[in-house]
Protein backbone atom coordinates (compact mmCIF):
# COMPACT_ATOMS: atom_id res chain seq x y z
CA UNK A 1 0.00 0.00 0.00
CA UNK A 2 1.21 3.50 -0.81
CA UNK A 3 1.33 6.50 1.52
CA UNK A 4 -0.85 9.49 0.84
CA UNK A 5 0.80 12.73 1.80
CA UNK A 6 -1.51 12.70 4.80
CA UNK A 7 -4.44 10.96 3.08
CA UNK A 8 -5.33 9.33 -0.41
CA UNK A 9 -6.36 7.44 -4.10
CA UNK A 10 -8.07 7.37 -7.69
CA UNK A 11 -8.49 6.06 -11.41
CA UNK A 12 -9.88 6.21 -15.02
CA UNK A 13 -10.69 4.45 -18.41
CA UNK A 14 -10.32 5.13 -22.14
CA UNK A 15 -12.72 7.28 -24.17
CA UNK A 16 -13.09 5.43 -27.49
CA UNK A 17 -12.58 7.39 -30.66
CA UNK A 18 -10.78 10.37 -29.13
CA UNK A 19 -7.38 10.94 -30.67
CA UNK A 20 -5.59 11.68 -27.39
CA UNK A 21 -8.11 10.15 -25.01
CA UNK A 22 -7.09 9.39 -21.45
CA UNK A 23 -6.47 5.76 -20.67
CA UNK A 24 -7.85 4.89 -17.26
CA UNK A 25 -5.10 2.73 -15.93
CA UNK A 26 -2.37 4.94 -17.36
CA UNK A 27 -3.79 7.99 -15.57
CA UNK A 28 -4.13 6.00 -12.34
CA UNK A 29 -0.56 4.83 -12.63
CA UNK A 30 0.57 8.41 -13.23
CA UNK A 31 -1.22 9.46 -10.06
CA UNK A 32 0.27 6.57 -8.11
CA UNK A 33 3.75 7.34 -9.41
CA UNK A 34 3.85 11.06 -8.58
CA UNK A 35 7.45 11.75 -7.57
CA UNK A 36 7.90 12.32 -3.84
CA UNK A 37 10.98 13.65 -2.02
CA UNK A 38 13.62 11.21 -0.83
CA UNK A 39 13.15 12.88 2.56
CA UNK A 40 10.64 15.39 3.84
CA UNK A 41 10.30 17.18 7.17
CA UNK A 42 7.27 19.35 7.83
CA UNK A 43 5.48 21.24 10.57
CA UNK A 44 1.74 20.83 10.06
CA UNK A 45 -1.15 22.69 11.61
CA UNK A 46 -4.12 20.39 12.16
CA UNK A 47 -7.47 21.97 12.96
CA UNK A 48 -10.31 19.78 14.20
CA UNK A 49 -13.58 21.58 13.49
CA UNK A 50 -16.72 20.49 15.35
CA UNK A 51 -20.24 20.55 13.95
CA UNK A 52 -20.91 23.89 15.67
CA UNK A 53 -17.69 25.42 14.31
CA UNK A 54 -15.50 25.15 17.41
CA UNK A 55 -11.83 24.58 16.50
CA UNK A 56 -9.17 22.54 18.29
CA UNK A 57 -5.76 23.35 16.84
CA UNK A 58 -2.85 20.96 16.92
CA UNK A 59 0.69 21.05 15.65
CA UNK A 60 2.22 17.91 14.21
CA UNK A 61 5.78 17.25 13.11
CA UNK A 62 5.94 14.96 10.11
CA UNK A 63 8.92 12.98 8.78
CA UNK A 64 8.84 11.21 5.41
CA UNK A 65 11.21 8.91 3.56
CA UNK A 66 10.96 7.41 0.07
CA UNK A 67 13.38 4.67 -0.92
CA UNK A 68 12.97 2.50 -4.04
CA UNK A 69 9.43 3.90 -4.25
CA UNK A 70 8.66 2.50 -0.77
CA UNK A 71 7.50 5.19 1.61
CA UNK A 72 7.62 5.49 5.38
CA UNK A 73 6.19 8.26 7.55
CA UNK A 74 6.29 9.35 11.18
CA UNK A 75 3.96 11.84 12.85
CA UNK A 76 4.76 13.40 16.21
CA UNK A 77 2.02 15.44 17.89
CA UNK A 78 3.58 18.46 19.61
CA UNK A 79 0.55 20.40 20.89
CA UNK A 80 -1.87 20.65 22.66
CA UNK A 81 -1.04 18.85 25.91
CA UNK A 82 -3.92 16.40 25.45
CA UNK A 83 -2.15 14.74 22.49
CA UNK A 84 1.46 15.91 22.96
CA UNK A 85 4.08 13.20 22.32
CA UNK A 86 1.61 10.88 20.60
CA UNK A 87 3.73 9.30 17.88
CA UNK A 88 2.66 7.33 14.80
CA UNK A 89 4.73 5.25 12.37
CA UNK A 90 3.60 3.87 9.03
CA UNK A 91 5.78 1.66 6.86
CA UNK A 92 4.65 0.88 3.35
CA UNK A 93 4.53 -2.66 2.01
CA UNK A 94 4.00 -3.79 -1.56
CA UNK A 95 1.07 -6.14 -2.20
CA UNK A 96 -0.06 -6.20 1.41
CA UNK A 97 -1.33 -3.81 4.07
CA UNK A 98 1.02 -1.19 5.44
CA UNK A 99 2.46 -1.69 8.93
CA UNK A 100 1.24 0.93 11.41
CA UNK A 101 2.08 1.58 15.06
CA UNK A 102 1.02 4.28 17.51
CA UNK A 103 2.58 5.38 20.80
CA UNK A 104 0.09 6.75 23.32
CA UNK A 105 1.73 8.68 26.20
CA UNK A 106 -1.07 7.86 28.65
CA UNK A 107 -0.43 4.14 28.16
CA UNK A 108 3.33 4.61 27.82
CA UNK A 109 3.47 1.93 25.15
CA UNK A 110 3.54 1.41 21.42
CA UNK A 111 0.67 -0.55 19.90
CA UNK A 112 0.45 -2.10 16.47
CA UNK A 113 -2.62 -1.05 14.49
CA UNK A 114 -4.44 -4.15 13.23
CA UNK A 115 -5.70 -4.20 9.65
CA UNK A 116 -9.20 -4.75 11.04
CA UNK A 117 -8.96 -1.33 12.74
CA UNK A 118 -8.39 0.50 9.47
CA UNK A 119 -11.79 2.20 9.59
CA UNK A 120 -11.16 3.73 13.02
CA UNK A 121 -10.40 7.41 13.52
CA UNK A 122 -6.77 8.52 13.39
CA UNK A 123 -6.21 10.35 16.70
CA UNK A 124 -9.70 11.83 16.77
CA UNK A 125 -9.60 13.25 13.23
CA UNK A 126 -11.96 12.68 10.31
CA UNK A 127 -9.21 10.59 8.69
CA UNK A 128 -9.21 6.87 9.35
CA UNK A 129 -6.09 4.74 9.52
CA UNK A 130 -6.88 3.42 6.04
CA UNK A 131 -7.19 6.98 4.76
CA UNK A 132 -3.52 7.37 5.58
CA UNK A 133 -2.63 4.87 2.83
CA UNK A 134 -3.19 4.87 -0.91
CA UNK A 135 -4.75 1.80 -2.47
CA UNK A 136 -2.85 -0.12 -5.13
CA UNK A 137 -3.98 0.71 -8.66
CA UNK A 138 -5.36 -2.74 -9.43
CA UNK A 139 -7.37 -3.10 -6.23
CA UNK A 140 -10.15 -1.11 -7.91
CA UNK A 141 -12.01 -0.82 -11.18
CA UNK A 142 -12.10 2.68 -12.64
CA UNK A 143 -14.74 4.49 -14.66
CA UNK A 144 -14.02 7.78 -16.38
CA UNK A 145 -16.94 10.10 -15.73
CA UNK A 146 -15.42 13.17 -17.40
CA UNK A 147 -12.16 13.62 -19.27
CA UNK A 148 -12.02 17.33 -18.45
CA UNK A 149 -13.86 19.06 -15.64
CA UNK A 150 -12.87 22.13 -13.65
CA UNK A 151 -12.53 21.86 -9.89
CA UNK A 152 -11.46 25.21 -8.52
CA UNK A 153 -8.41 26.27 -10.54
CA UNK A 154 -7.61 22.71 -11.58
CA UNK A 155 -8.40 21.02 -14.91
CA UNK A 156 -9.28 17.50 -13.82
CA UNK A 157 -10.23 14.05 -15.01
CA UNK A 158 -13.23 12.83 -13.01
CA UNK A 159 -13.11 9.17 -12.00
CA UNK A 160 -15.25 6.67 -10.14
CA UNK A 161 -13.18 3.98 -8.37
CA UNK A 162 -14.88 0.85 -7.02
CA UNK A 163 -13.10 -1.88 -5.00
CA UNK A 164 -12.88 -5.23 -6.77
CA UNK A 165 -13.23 -6.84 -3.35
CA UNK A 166 -15.84 -4.88 -1.36
CA UNK A 167 -14.36 -6.21 1.90
CA UNK A 168 -11.02 -4.54 1.11
CA UNK A 169 -12.34 -1.02 1.65
CA UNK A 170 -14.55 0.82 4.14
CA UNK A 171 -16.05 2.70 1.17
CA UNK A 172 -18.46 1.48 -1.50
CA UNK A 173 -16.70 3.69 -4.04
CA UNK A 174 -14.82 6.97 -4.49
CA UNK A 175 -15.18 9.74 -7.05
CA UNK A 176 -11.93 11.62 -7.65
CA UNK A 177 -11.05 14.76 -9.57
CA UNK A 178 -7.42 14.31 -10.67
CA UNK A 179 -5.46 17.38 -11.71
CA UNK A 180 -4.05 16.61 -15.16
CA UNK A 181 -1.05 18.88 -14.70
CA UNK A 182 0.36 17.29 -11.55
CA UNK A 183 -1.67 14.01 -11.48
CA UNK A 184 -2.65 14.80 -7.89
CA UNK A 185 -6.24 14.03 -6.82
CA UNK A 186 -7.40 17.44 -5.64
CA UNK A 187 -10.99 16.53 -4.73
CA UNK A 188 -12.30 13.15 -3.59
CA UNK A 189 -15.81 12.12 -2.59
CA UNK A 190 -15.96 9.01 -0.38
CA UNK A 191 -19.20 7.00 -0.28
CA UNK A 192 -20.23 4.68 2.54
CA UNK A 193 -21.43 1.10 2.19
CA UNK A 194 -25.00 2.32 1.62
CA UNK A 195 -23.86 4.44 -1.31
CA UNK A 196 -24.34 7.70 0.61
CA UNK A 197 -21.75 10.47 0.47
CA UNK A 198 -19.75 10.24 3.70
CA UNK A 199 -16.69 12.47 3.36
CA UNK A 200 -15.09 14.95 0.99
CA UNK A 201 -11.32 15.46 0.86
CA UNK A 202 -10.18 18.63 -0.92
CA UNK A 203 -6.67 19.92 -1.65
CA UNK A 204 -6.64 23.69 -2.07
CA UNK A 205 -2.92 24.42 -2.34
CA UNK A 206 0.02 22.74 -4.08
CA UNK A 207 3.59 24.02 -3.77
CA UNK A 208 6.58 23.15 -5.91
CA UNK A 209 9.79 22.95 -3.82
CA UNK A 210 13.12 22.05 -5.42
CA UNK A 211 15.11 19.11 -4.06
CA UNK A 212 18.37 17.39 -4.94
CA UNK A 213 19.52 17.46 -8.54
CA UNK A 214 17.07 20.33 -9.13
CA UNK A 215 14.09 17.98 -8.96
CA UNK A 216 10.88 19.99 -8.61
CA UNK A 217 8.20 18.27 -6.54
CA UNK A 218 4.45 18.87 -6.47
CA UNK A 219 3.47 18.85 -2.78
CA UNK A 220 -0.09 19.35 -1.49
CA UNK A 221 0.24 21.86 1.33
CA UNK A 222 -3.37 22.48 2.34
CA UNK A 223 -6.07 19.82 2.67
CA UNK A 224 -9.59 19.65 4.10
CA UNK A 225 -11.47 16.48 5.06
CA UNK A 226 -15.17 17.14 5.72
CA UNK A 227 -17.51 14.48 7.09
CA UNK A 228 -20.82 15.52 5.57
CA UNK A 229 -22.79 13.09 7.76
CA UNK A 230 -21.62 14.28 11.19
CA UNK A 231 -20.69 17.85 10.23
CA UNK A 232 -17.11 17.64 11.50
CA UNK A 233 -13.94 18.46 9.56
CA UNK A 234 -10.18 18.13 9.80
CA UNK A 235 -8.05 20.77 8.08
CA UNK A 236 -4.33 20.36 7.43
CA UNK A 237 -1.86 23.07 6.47
CA UNK A 238 1.90 22.74 6.10
CA UNK A 239 3.58 25.65 7.90
CA UNK A 240 7.20 24.69 7.22
CA UNK A 241 8.65 22.20 4.75
CA UNK A 242 12.11 20.86 3.98
CA UNK A 243 12.72 18.36 1.19
CA UNK A 244 15.65 16.04 0.51
CA UNK A 245 17.50 16.84 3.73
CA UNK A 246 18.57 13.46 5.07
CA UNK A 247 16.71 12.15 8.12
CA UNK A 248 18.39 9.51 10.33
CA UNK A 249 17.05 6.00 9.73
CA UNK A 250 16.40 5.67 13.46
CA UNK A 251 13.42 8.03 13.17
CA UNK A 252 11.51 5.42 11.19
CA UNK A 253 11.53 2.78 13.92
CA UNK A 254 9.32 1.65 16.78
CA UNK A 255 12.21 2.46 19.11
CA UNK A 256 11.74 6.11 18.19
CA UNK A 257 8.03 5.77 18.98
CA UNK A 258 8.87 4.29 22.38
CA UNK A 259 11.46 6.86 23.41
CA UNK A 260 11.06 9.91 21.18
CA UNK A 261 14.83 9.72 20.81
CA UNK A 262 16.94 8.71 17.81
CA UNK A 263 19.19 5.74 18.56
CA UNK A 264 22.84 6.52 18.00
Amino acid sequence: MKLTKLFTILSIFTIAGTAFALDGREVMQNAYDVKEPYFSHALVQMDLVSKDGAVESRQVEEYGRSKNNIKDAVFVFRTPASVANTRFLQKENKDKDDDKWIYLPKLKQTTRIASSDGDKSFVGTEFTYDDMSTREVDEDTHELLAESEKKGNFDCAKVKSTPKDPKSSQYMYRISWVDKKTWIPVYIELYDKKGQLLKVNEITSIQHPTGVNNIVYDIPTESHMKNVQNGRATNLKILKLDVDKKIPAGVFTTNFLDTGKIAQ
